[in-house]
């Protein structure tokens, strides 16, 4: 599988660990940045990248990466086609894909340590969606409001 990894500043030590973890894994990585530390940088300028990269099938599946996760979960969900969660639990990160087709994982590099972020990741990348009705219903409801003019 093919997975993409990007990060801010805030996440930015913890994307490194993340990639190596990835690569020694057999996971082909596509990092979308950032490739050195600035305080000053902003996480839609990695994060968007990756989530069009994730929509357009270009890769399997997405990890960002930001001080909190928050930031990089509204980025990541402003591009159509992705369904981002910010996941600091290994039940969301299993459940979230099962049920909900989740494609990119956010996590926040200041609030989980690497262990941690390791495990939430395997789980994210060996679930995969059930396609149960309930859960293909609610996709296609959520889809819908995608193409909606407010």
């Amino acid at each position: 599988m093919r997975v993409g990894i990007a990060a801010d500043h805030g996440g930015f030590v913890l994307k490194a660990e993340v990639a190596q973890w990835l690569r020694d894994s057999g996971y082909e990585v596509i990092d979308f940045g950032a490739h050195q530390f600035n305080p000053a940088d902003d996480y839609p300028d990695f994060i968007v990248p990756l989530a069009r990269a994730v929509a357009t099938g270009q890769l399997g599946r997405g990890v960002a990466l930001c001080g909190s996760g928050v930031g990089a979960s509204i980025a990541a969900n402003k591009v159509l086609g992705v369904r981002a969660g910010l996941i600091h639990d290994v039940f969301s990160a299993r459940q979230g894909v099962e049920d909900d087709d989740m494609n990119v994982i956010c996590l926040g590099g200041k609030v989980i340590g690497t262990a941690l972020a390791l495990e939430l990741i395997e789980t994210f990348l060996s679930a995969h969606f059930s396609g149960a009705l309930r859960h293909r219903r609610r996709l296609a409801e959520v889809q819908a409001l995608e193409h909606e003019e407010i």
